[in-house]
């Protein structure tokens, strides 16, 4: 029964979480708003393992979570530089 109160609670927190990502003032704050969602999303399917005793879910949800953070940081460096490749200046070798 208290399983599934935390699983009750984090889907609220899902939904408010996306009515933050909708009506964030800022593009920051929907990129933290989508970060915090994932984040939640890996906790959900952490409590659905434990409750269903699928060890094989912790698997997807660790994974999910790599994403999420490569992902997050991707889209912040995106926002910052305006591409995602490396902004420095390119020496050239050919005259040595």
């Amino acid at each position: 029964m208290m399983l599934i109160a935390g699983i009750l609670g984090v889907a609220v927190t899902m939904l408010l979480i996306l009515v933050r990502v909708l009506a964030g003032p800022t593009t920051y704050d929907r990129i933290l708003g989508i970060n915090l969602f994932g984040t939640k999303t890996v906790l959900l399917i952490a409590l659905v393992a434990f409750i269903t005793d699928r060890t094989d879910y912790l698997d997807l949800a660790l994974t999910y979570a790599l994403i999420n953070f490569i992902g997050t940081i991707a889209v912040l460096k995106f926002m910052q530089y305006g591409d995602l490749g490396w902004a420095g200046d390119v020496e050239d070798d050919t005259d040595v």
